[in-house]
């Protein structure tokens, strides 16, 4: 099964006044045993597919660019991806258990109306992955079309629309409407094409690697590369925002991973298969990544050096038919190479983002609106609004640099997903201590109905801390350096830690989702 099925159980196995809940549809209800049919194979495979896109090597050619070498990024890589795997499995185990996604699950500490907050937070995440995924695949079509016609990168004379260009505008927004037009009629394709858009990925980037190692004269210039920071002080600064970019990185999948765990045989398999698919896949494709960002400043040292972390860019100096700055020939001679290489790496490129951004980044949001009205929102219908407010956030300007990726967006939303998380892993294992009452979750009038107050000032709790630091990271605000600035880049652990503390207090004695309530 893939991660795109939704249940259409037939709601039998239901009380009467669940079945005709407002707070229950077709992808919202509990799967049933007989159609829990993943495997520890399956949960691997859906992280190696999810895991080997173009985001993942970004985040690691983005540690080199803020000056890491290569054991220092993969050991940052490493440790981030074993922290965030702990809630991914705490949180994995009641959808197994009982069959039910995220948004279904979150209403036992937040409420069946306050679980709204944290299934929209987490949905507006995701449209902002679904935009950097998009304007990924946009600027893959522009820099391989300019590759192939030059003249296409004169198209407005400069101008700009929202700080893009009119090409890469042009492209954004074609690939854009294929997205939406997949959502809407095909689907089912997209699952054909993820069982094999990864290992297009993975052949991709393992030609780039042999042939740019080759061409930098072997692996010594990477592993002589030293690290930019003179003190350990100066690398505590980077490494600490970053180990936080690296668990923000799967932040929103430890939260609504119940929506794939829901299909599982059981728990051993879930474990297993997230145990062995996730850290181990990362760090592989990160260490790819890492040496062929280092590599690449090795041979286009006339070239910006923090631009190459995005292998759009390393590919477009590949395939372009003009020699790089400081290079006296194109990096690949023939031009019939070139093509090749151009439209093969679209292709790879096209598919798998199109792939990763349906499986990773509407699958998820699209269940979170429809849990806001769920007879009357419908998973495309869900899947529109994601894309929608993935247009409406410019993600170009979250891609502008791999400081703004890091530091101000994945430890930004870091600050609104790790109170979340830390709430949800409070109140499962030790508040209801895996014992829910399911068919109370899709009633108005159950023991969970309305909003759990304690919950919402513990997500506040969280949250807080993280503001100063957050606004003065964007240039909102000015001051600094203080308290809230060394804050702010553990932004995720203080805010899983503050609210979890605060939720298990105040749910001392309160008789929230109680028996009898």
């Amino acid at each position: 099964m893939d991660p795109h099925v939704r249940s259409t159980a037939d709601h039998s196995n239901l009380a009467e006044d669940v079945r005709s809940s407002p707070l229950l549809n077709a992808d919202l209800a509990p799967v049933p045993l007989e159609r829990r049919t993943w495997s520890t194979y399956t949960f691997a495979a859906l992280w190696i597919s999810m895991a080997h896109c173009l985001p993942t090597y970004m985040l690691a050619g983005g540690l080199v660019a803020l000056g890491m070498n290569w054991w220092q990024a993969l050991l940052t890589i490493g440790l981030g991806n074993l922290i965030v795997l702990v809630p991914i499995l705490l949180n994995a185990h009641p959808g197994t258990k009982y069959g039910i996604p995220f948004p279904v699950l979150v209403r036992s500490s937040f409420g069946t109306v306050g679980a709204n907050v944290p299934a929209i937070l987490r949905a507006i995440v995701a449209c902002g992955w679904f935009g950097i995924q998009t304007y990924i695949g946009g600027e893959a079509v522009r820099t391989f079309l300019v590759a192939a016609w030059p003249a296409f990168a004169q198209i407005g004379d400069g101008a700009t629309v929202l700080g893009l260009g009119i090409p890469s505008l042009i492209t954004f927004l074609v690939f854009w409407s294929l997205n939406i037009a997949i959502i809407l009629f095909g689907m089912n394709a997209v699952r054909h094409f993820e069982n094999w858009s990864a290992p297009l990925v993975l052949v991709m980037a393992a030609w780039l690697l042999w042939w740019i190692v080759d061409r930098a004269g072997g692996l010594g210039p990477m592993f002589a590369r030293p690290s930019s920071f003179a003190t350990n002080a100066e690398f505590w600064a980077v490494f600490v925002p970053s180990l936080t970019g690296m668990i923000c990185f799967w932040a929103t999948l430890s939260l609504n991973i119940p929506d794939f765990t829901r299909y599982g045989r059981g728990q051993k398999e879930q474990f297993w298969g997230q145990t062995l698919g996730l850290p181990t896949t990362m760090i592989a494709f990160s260490a790819m990544a890492v040496v062929i960002t280092s590599a690449a400043e090795q041979i286009l040292k006339g070239s910006d050096a923090k631009a190459l972390w995005d292998p759009v860019v390393v590919l477009g100096h590949v395939t372009s038919s003009e020699a790089p700055a400081g290079l006296d020939a194109p990096l690949l001679a023939d031009a019939g190479t070139r093509w090749v290489v151009a439209v093969l790496s679209l292709f790879g490129v096209g598919v798998a983002t199109i792939a990763t951004n349906i499986a990773a980044n509407v699958v998820s949001p699209a269940n979170d609106f429809a849990n806001l009205a769920p007879r009357r929102i419908s998973f495309k219908m869900g899947g529109v609004i994601t894309g929608v407010i993935g247009l409406l956030i410019m993600p170009w300007k979250l891609l502008a640099s791999a400081d703004t990726y890091i530091f101000n967006w994945l430890v930004g939303y870091g600050s609104l997903l790790g109170p979340i998380a830390g709430i949800m892993v409070v109140d499962y294992w030790m508040v209801r201590r895996q014992q829910l009452d399911v068919p109370d979750l899709y009633r108005p009038q159950g023991r969970y109905r309305g909003i759990n107050w304690v919950a919402m000032g513990a997500l506040c709790a969280g949250v807080a801390p993280n503001i100063i630091g957050f606004l003065r990271s964007v240039k909102v605000v000015g001051g600094g350096p203080d308290l809230w600035d060394h804050i702010y880049p553990y932004s995720w652990f203080i805010g899983f830690g503050v609210a979890a503390i605060v939720y298990r207090s105040g749910m001392r004695g309160n008789a929230f989702g109680r028996a009898g309530r």
